[in-house]
């Protein structure tokens, strides 16, 4: 599962002329690991295949429109449940600390909630916790996929993919919470300007409790990151959990 992770987790990275040369490596990983289903696999082609047969301008374009231009695709994950509330911040935090209780230290300026990291991260953890960590995160993935799937996007497949690797299934109100919510379209500049304007910072418990549903995504992960009993956490030195545009797998 390790590389299929790392495969989907290179997919949603901005498109270049290395990821191109890297595809049919990508599709090795993959049918190498045999972790998708038939189905899965099938919608990941699509958007292997439309990248390494498309022109890099034009991949680059669809790219930038999907998920720099529109917010309700953001590849953040606490985007979708937290916004710009104060709670974001917290959620943050615990989802650095969750890194390090696996003995891993954040090497990237990119946030820790980007999409791409996250996937990086779950590679280099066992593969039962990857699944469980994943799953607390599967509504956001599940509205990904079906606001893409609106437009046709091949990379509703990367989000497909991810669903049937994690070990949950999203919770329907939840999803129809956040399916709910705006979903913008990039070539509407004046709604983009409108959508991404600061939004009002809201203080006190249960804040965003609308958005994040009965068991918000924060408090999901603060529960993983807490050591089993008798678990000694990882001192100081630790490997490096890195985002970087390279394409290894």
């Amino acid at each position: 599962m390790r590389r299929t992770l790392k495969t989907l987790s290179v997919l949603l990275t901005y498109p270049s002329a290395e990821l191109q040369a890297a595809v049919p490596e990508m599709q090795a990983a993959l049918d190498a690991d045999g972790v998708l289903t038939r189905g899965a696999r099938d919608g990941v082609g699509r958007i292997l295949h439309e990248i390494a047969t498309g022109d890099l301008y034009d991949v680059q374009e669809r790219y930038v429109l999907l998920f720099d231009r529109t917010r309700s695709l953001s590849l953040h994950l606490f985007e979708h449940v937290h916004g710009e509330s104060r709670d974001r911040g917290q959620a943050m935090v615990d989802l650095v600390q969750l890194y390090e209780t696996h003995g891993l230290a954040l090497g990237t300026s990119e946030l820790p909630d980007f999409i791409p990291l996250f996937l990086e991260f779950l590679s280099a953890i066992p593969e039962a916790d990857a699944r469980r960590t994943l799953a607390d995160t599967v509504h956001i993935l599940a509205a990904l996929r079906q606001r893409l799937e609106k437009r046709d996007s091949a990379y509703a497949g990367v989000f497909a993919a991810l669903e049937d690797l994690s070990a949950g299934k999203p919770d329907v109100e939840t999803l129809d919470a956040l399916l709910a919510g705006p979903d913008d379209d990039p070539n509407d500049l004046a709604a983009l300007d409108a959508a991404w304007m600061d939004e009002e910072v809201k203080f006190g418990p249960g804040a965003d409790s609308a958005a994040c549903g009965t068991e918000g995504i924060a408090s999901k992960i603060r529960a993983a990151r807490r050591p089993a009993p008798g678990v000694v956490v990882p001192g100081p030195q630790r490997p490096v959990v890195t985002h970087t545009p390279s394409t290894r797998i």
